[in-house]
């Protein structure tokens, strides 16, 4: 297949919201080639224990790029126990200069628990703003959703949930086959 007319993969959206004391990372499990779902339960948040302190990692894009992603970060946080910040910022480093890693195509949402990061392969760590990060094909509808609902009475899973449900309503790249793990610090 000519690479000018490959259809492209799309799939995932992630989000990760930070309230009362807890963090929710929820994915949904849509991988699709073009206009056809190939696949509707991926799983791509997953829970992490280097050194035996728990990370929760959601990824967006290629999955075996967030894999290779994911052992780095891993191998970082064992060199830096508890210091997510410092492990994030030499992983995203390392992804900006590294011959090899630069071309992947990935993007990741990482917590402790009590951080909430976004990293990304153009070298940026961001805190997100409003206690809500989101990424991949839905990531700006799941944003916009749980903005909306961090001001009322919800706990973060269902804020979570619901901005996913939203998302997946709207965006033809996402599902409501989610994946959620919490973290509190």
């Amino acid at each position: 297949m000519a690479e000018d007319k490959f259809p492209g993969w799309h799939g995932t959206t992630i989000i990760g919201v930070r309230k009362g004391g807890k963090v929710v990372v929820a994915g949904d499990g849509q991988v699709s080639l073009g206009q056809t779902v190939i696949k509707g339960t991926a799983r791509k948040v997953r829970r992490l224990s280097p050194g035996g302190r728990d990370v929760v990692a959601g990824f967006a894009g290629s999955t075996a790029d967030a894999f290779t992603l994911l052992e780095r970060l891993e191998k970082k946080l064992e060199a830096a126990p508890g210091q997510l910040a410092r492990a994030c910022v030499d992983l995203a480093k390392d992804w900006r200069m590294d011959k090899y890693l630069r071309n992947l195509e990935a993007m990741l949402i990482v917590t402790d628990g009590a951080d909430l990061y976004v990293i990304t392969g153009a070298g940026d760590v961001l805190e997100p703003e409003h206690n809500v990060a989101a990424i991949g094909s839905g990531g700006n509808f799941a944003l916009a959703a749980a903005r909306g609902l961090m001001e009322s009475d919800l706990d973060a899973e269902t804020v979570a949930r619901k901005a996913m449900a939203i998302a997946a309503d709207i965006c033809v790249y996402t599902n409501g086959n989610l994946t959620v793990e919490s973290i509190s610090k």
